[in-house]
């Protein structure tokens, strides 16, 4: 969901499933995911359910980011990623096919 100043909401990706889950950043300094990477690959710091979050990305636009501070809880929301689902040269290997 996206939401302007003073604008109403605009839903993204209308329909599909959204996966709820809290992050902590356990280390020491910042660390942003972007809208596109595979959640469950992102930096170990990272303290979440990567089980939950195989195959799933980030609900916000497009070339947006979210940054998660250190010892900060986060909920975030995830979809599907969607198309071919193959998303080559993350840092963390893919426990499988997305």
């Amino acid at each position: 969901m996206l939401v302007a100043d003073d604008a109403e909401p605009v839903a993204t990706l209308p329909g599909a499933p959204r996966t709820t889950l809290v992050v902590v950043n356990t280390g020491d300094r910042p660390v942003q995911v972007g809208s596109h990477f595979h959640f469950a690959q992102a930096n170990t710091a990272l303290a979440f359910d990567r089980t939950a979050a195989h195959g799933l990305r980030l609900d916000v636009a497009a070339g947006t980011a979210v940054r998660f501070e250190p010892g900060v809880e986060r909920e975030v929301a995830l979809v599907p990623i969607a198309g071919d689902r193959v998303v080559p040269g993350l840092t963390l290997p893919a426990p499988g096919r997305l």
